[in-house]
């Protein structure tokens, strides 16, 4: 079975790490600082945000029934609750009446 790669299994190249190998290991930032500064983990901040995390507070059975929906299902919420919101109105100018200008005669 040589030449066959198997994961999880310690061989002559990457063989298994001893109590001395942990004790001397170094976290990556401090062997390759430079390298670790250029990784980005996660999203970052989104250029025009558009929704915001809030903690809320539901009932137990309504939100197994939403997760059993699969994948999803916090979008399918987000619908839910936008099709119920109170629609929001535009800030209009308020409509005025011309009024009649009398003429000097």
């Amino acid at each position: 079975m040589k030449g066959t790669q198997v994961y999880g299994v310690p061989d002559d190249e990457n063989p298994e790490w001893t109590e001395a190998d942990y004790r001397a290991a170094r976290p990556f930032a401090e062997v390759f600082p430079d390298l670790a500064a250029q990784i980005k983990r996660g999203r970052g901040p989104q250029k025009a945000p558009t929704k915001q995390m809030v903690s809320l507070r539901l009932d137990v059975d309504v939100l197994e029934r939403f997760r059993a929906t699969g994948k999803g299902w916090q979008t399918r919420v987000a619908e839910l609750l936008a099709a119920h919101a109170p629609r929001r109105r535009r800030a209009t100018k308020p409509k005025t009446k011309a009024r009649k200008v009398r003429r000097a005669s």
